[in-house]
């Protein structure tokens, strides 16, 4: 994507958009099963309805008791994201103590399990590409787009859970950025929708968002002469959730990442154990990316990683700094693959990712300040000092 002279749009959604609640719960399932067997294999679908709630996948664990016992939990597990989301009643979303609930687990095929679990070795889960990106337009070194979409989001979320407020669990965001010589340099468009109650006015609810949501996240300051602003520009929104449109795992994996701003290789993150590259790969990249603009080696930073399934290291590991590097390219490349294993088995290890932290990632995106470094470890910035001095060592490559 081009930003030097143009406007850029990225949009979040809440935890309780129908999508996203698929994706908590099939990360719920996923946080279940490496409680009891970090080195489960895990890959869940949630499939959400008005008043039902499918969840299918495949699965293997080393003690076949694990499968059974999350198996049976499964749909409390179910019930109890619903409730924590802030799902109640069905005439205005999906009511978690009454909703039918499906679970249909499989175990893994023996053929994929054999091509991964190599002994000691870990073969990536799939093939495919990865990409992660960072830049300097936000102290997170996030696009700025997607963090003042997410930030409505976070912000309206809060207010919510306070308990007053007229907001519903259901939202969507949309902010669009003016660049010049690639640069940002104003707000141009900000888009809100908001599930809200029946018995508030819309005139009530917009003045309300208006108030207390945008004027907070997005400041005079920062926007464009011409800035425009829609407030639940299709009028009122009371009805939300799985009852207003179905849901499905891994159909926001814009909002998941860098809101548009990088490729993205097609794969979603949640559901997945780790040893599925669509998720950590892409962690890890995001951790190299972030890396090499935390280091002053560039402006903007995208990074590729590329698998074949089963096979333990990368097929290819390419960057591209947009022109905005104070180094040679290849030499930052070169430099990558001395700091940072990017072997499946290397980047589990090296970011902790057996551990039971996945459904709390499933909204506000996962990369960005909305993630902790010291739990969510592909935003910590401990391999800087190293990866400046890898890029200092290495011979320019013209």
């Amino acid at each position: 994507m081009s930003f030097r002279n143009s406007l850029f749009t990225s949009e979040s959604v809440s935890a309780g958009h129908p999508d996203k609640v698929c994706d908590q719960i099939s990360d719920a399932i996923l946080d279940e099963f490496l409680q009891r067997d970090p080195r489960a294999r895990v890959a869940c679908e949630t499939f959400a309805l008005d008043g039902k709630v499918i969840v299918a996948g495949e699965f293997r664990t080393k003690d076949p008791e694990h499968f059974h016992a999350v198996r049976d939990a499964a749909v409390g597990i179910v019930r109890r994201t619903l409730l924590d989301i802030g799902y109640r009643s069905d005439n205005l979303g999906i009511n978690p103590n009454i909703c039918h609930v499906e679970i249909d687990f499989n175990h893994q095929s023996a053929q994929i399990a054999a091509g991964v679990d190599q002994g000691e070795t870990l073969g990536a889960g799939d093939q495919g590409m990865m990409f992660g990106y960072a830049t300097d337009e936000t102290e997170a070194l996030m696009p700025l787009a997607w963090s003042l979409a997410t930030d409505l989001i976070a912000e309206g979320s809060r207010l919510r859970a306070s308990g007053d407020s007229p907001l519903k669990p259901d939202a969507k965001s949309q902010v669009t950025v003016r660049y010049q010589d690639g640069s940002p340099i104003g707000v141009q468009a900000v888009v809100l929708s908001w599930q809200h109650r029946p018995d508030e006015s819309i005139e009530d609810v917009r003045a309300y968002l208006l108030r207390e949501v945008i004027d907070r996240i997005v400041p005079a300051e920062q926007r464009t002469d011409d800035f425009r602003i829609f407030i639940n520009p299709a009028g009122a929104w009371t009805i939300g959730g799985p009852k207003g449109d179905t849901g499905l795992t891994g159909r926001k994996i814009i909002v998941d990442t860098y809101g548009g701003a990088c490729p993205h290789g097609g794969g979603a993150f949640s559901g997945k154990d780790p040893s599925k590259v669509d998720r950590s790969a892409a962690y890890a990249a995001r951790w190299v990316a972030k890396t090499v603009v935390a280091a002053g080696l560039a402006k903007r930073c995208t990074v590729q990683i590329a698998y074949a399934i089963g096979v333990p290291e990368p097929v290819s590991v390419s960057v591209d700094l947009h022109a905005t590097a104070s180094v040679n390219e290849a030499q930052v490349t070169e430099a990558i693959g001395k700091v940072f294993d990017l072997s499946p088995a290397g980047i589990i290890r090296d970011l902790d990712l057996l551990r039971p932290i996945y459904r709390g990632t499933a909204a506000l995106g996962h990369f960005g300040r909305w993630r902790d470094p010291a739990i969510h470890k592909w935003e910590a910035l401990d391999r800087v000092d190293a990866l400046r001095s890898a890029v200092a060592e290495s011979r320019p490559i013209v």
